[in-house]
């Protein structure tokens, strides 16, 4: 029984790795697409000062309407 509970355990923790391994690599795509967008229609390519102040204001936008996590950075 006790090999029994050591499988299950190990299952769970393989599951559990593969979940945030699935999470990590969506929302590395996510926010890899998110500054594509910023730098393609926004900034059309260009480096620019007023980017900062987009990238500020969508900050802001975004942590109000869905909590922490979309800081500048």
């Amino acid at each position: 029984m006790l090999n029994l509970a050591k499988e299950i355990r190990d299952l769970i923790e393989q599951s559990r790795q593969n979940v945030a391994l699935a999470i990590n690599s969506e929302l590395t795509l996510l926010y890899w697409k998110i500054g594509k967008k910023i730098n393609t229609e926004v900034l059309k390519e260009k480096r620019a000062y007023y980017g900062r102040q987009i990238i500020t204001t969508l900050s802001n936008e975004l942590t109000i309407e869905y909590g922490r996590g979309w800081s500048e950075k």
